[in-house]
């Protein structure tokens, strides 16, 4: 069994990997998880350690945000049998559930970290995972229906290159399902300790999006009814000089809070009906024409 496009042989390599619903044969080695390139300017394995360990898999924000995702997926998909492939999949909370939610569709998950990929490998070995840098994207034009990129770009310094590799990578009539931390006069230790290159704004993101030969369908904000408090916690931080365990801090305290938990959501509901005009991230869904 391969898939549904050809891939490039990896570096060192005069042969073609090949999927055979477990792992991937290159020449005559197996591995689970298929290695083009790195990047460790934006991310790092520790920093997907530190991450778990603080807020996990079940923050309020990160549930709301997965389940917003699953529905644009849900809206959008061609048909039963999609492409449909994560960028950024790290640990593999969301690409566990496009698995559960579309179990007909070819669900691929692709980061720059190693750690997590392999270990994720495991967990899920039907799932083909591919390590590489989207600006040295090894996966043929015109291969995917349905792209997923959660608190990606932000780690991605030429995010320019980065939104056309994306566009490139989309079939005609495909769609991009986007989140991005939001306002870049919120930068703070907590951005730069997560190896953020950027916030952005909606009219940012949108003009990028837009730039690349994206049609925006659908934009909107998480973490609305969360917003005033979060960026008197942001502005702090600039003013305020941060220990070194302002991530684990940041995240672990509202990981368990009751009041974050009902407000996300009654945010997941109200996005069924409404554009949020603000919030923590932005929410973009994009697609691709021709």
């Amino acid at each position: 069994m391969n898939l549904p496009f050809d891939l490039p042989p990896p570096k060192g390599c005069a042969d073609s990997p090949v999927w055979d619903g477990e792992s991937f044969l290159v020449g005559t080695e197996r591995t689970p998880v298929l290695e083009y390139s790195e990047n460790f300017a934006g991310w790092s394995d520790d920093l997907t350690a530190l991450h778990e360990a603080a807020a996990g898999k079940d923050h309020p924000i990160d549930l709301a945000s997965r389940n917003d995702a699953i529905r644009q997926v849900r809206n959008c998909i061609p048909n039963p049998k999609a492409v449909i492939l994560e960028i950024g999949c790290s640990s593999g909370f969301l690409i566990k559930d496009l698995k559960s939610q579309f179990n007909e569709a070819l669900v691929i998950g692709a980061d720059v970290v190693k750690e997590p990929l392999y270990k994720l490998a495991k967990e899920l070995p039907g799932v083909p995972l591919i390590r590489f840098d989207l600006l040295q994207c090894p996966l043929p034009d015109k291969s995917v229906d349905v792209l997923v990129m959660l608190n990606v770009m932000e780690h991605i310094e030429d995010d320019v290159t980065a939104f056309k590799n994306a566009f490139n990578l989309l079939r005609p009539g495909g769609t991009l399902v986007l989140e991005v931390p939001a306002g870049q006069y919120l930068y703070d230790s907590y951005d730069a300790q997560l190896n953020h290159f950027r916030r952005y704004s909606a009219t940012e993101l949108r003009a990028k999006l837009v730039a690349s030969g994206f049609i925006v369908t659908r934009k909107s904000h998480l973490g609305f009814l969360l917003f005033p408090a979060f960026a008197l916690v942001k502005l702090t931080n600039k003013i305020l000089t941060q220990s070194k365990t302002v991530v684990h801090q940041q995240a672990a305290s509202t990981s368990n809070s009751y009041l974050v938990s009902i407000a996300m959501r009654l945010e997941t509901w109200l996005l069924d009906f409404v554009s949020l005009p603000f919030g923590i991230r932005v929410l973009m869904t994009a697609k691709r024409v021709n």
